[in-house]
């Protein structure tokens, strides 16, 4: 049975999580094993779960409860259930709740990337890409487009943050992910697990993502690098691939989430596509 609770005092130490918690404080780099995330929307909640995600409590309006809500409710069993009207949740979180509700759940222990790329053909590598926005649409276009993990460098956006989950729509939690052990992209474990590394970079020795060698490599790590400065000169020099996506117009570049999608359209096909 739900556990619901209407918010007489928005200054309860059980509503921080919602309203004053920094997102660096419930990740808890300190003791990762208490750290927490915020699932944001009905639909993006129910594909956590799916994953295996422990609820801690919900924050939902009270409009919802025997709503769009409901379903995602009698999944997390007694736990608490916060609500209250759509003006006092915004006043107190500072933003609109989308679809009127939102999940704190429990981060789960993250695997190493020997263990995530076991079997895998094609998978994309983020090098400090740093806005979660992009991190949550790469996201999605590699889980839309036949990529089957992703490894991040230290200096990434956490994928787990609240806007990166909700851009994403909850497909942070459908595709396998994980950090690499050092803070910038480790080719020789790369290497090591059998992937040929493609750097998405501009340049004069680039070669056109259409060319069909590419493509045609049982294993590819895709490579992508930051907003500002793109890939790192020791990351491309060590590629076996650099390449580029043909432009018009005089258009030099696309940005990291637009180009992820592009590039994964394009190497990730089925393998007998």
């Amino acid at each position: 049975m739900a556990n619901i609770i209407e918010i007489t005092d928005l200054k309860i130490p059980e509503l921080d999580i919602y309203a004053r918690l920094t997102e660096n404080q419930l990740l808890n780099r300190e003791n990762p094993a208490k750290g927490l995330f915020i699932a944001e929307s009905p639909k993006v909640i129910h594909r956590a779960l799916d994953a295996g995600y422990k609820p801690v409590s919900i924050l939902t309006e009270k409009k919802h409860i025997e709503t769009q809500a409901k379903d995602v409710i009698a999944r997390c069993g007694n736990i608490p259930v916060y609500t209250g009207e759509f003006d006092l949740l915004s006043s107190l979180t500072g933003y609109n709740l989308t679809r009127g509700m939102l999940c704190a759940m429990v981060r789960k222990p993250l695997d190493r990337p020997e263990d995530i790329c076991a079997g895998t053909r094609r998978i994309a590598v983020l090098e400090d890409v740093e806005n979660p926005t992009n991190v949550g649409a790469i996201f999605r276009s590699a889980a839309a487009l036949n990529v089957d993990a992703l490894l991040l460098t230290a200096n990434c956006s956490d994928p787990l943050y609240r806007r990166a989950i909700r851009v994403s729509m909850g497909t942070v939690f459908q595709i396998p992910w994980t950090y690499m052990c050092k803070s910038e992209t480790d080719m020789d474990q790369l290497k090591n697990m059998g992937f040929k590394t493609v750097a998405m970079a501009l340049g004069e020795n680039s070669i056109s993502i259409r060319d069909k060698r590419v493509a045609a490599e049982d294993k590819l790590a895709i490579i992508l690098g930051s907003e500002g400065w793109g890939l790192s000169d020791s990351t491309i020099s060590q590629c076996d691939y650099r390449v580029k996506i043909p432009m018009s117009h005089g258009v030099d570049s696309l940005n990291v989430a637009a180009a992820s999608a592009v590039a994964f359209w394009q190497l990730c096909g089925e393998a007998d596509a």
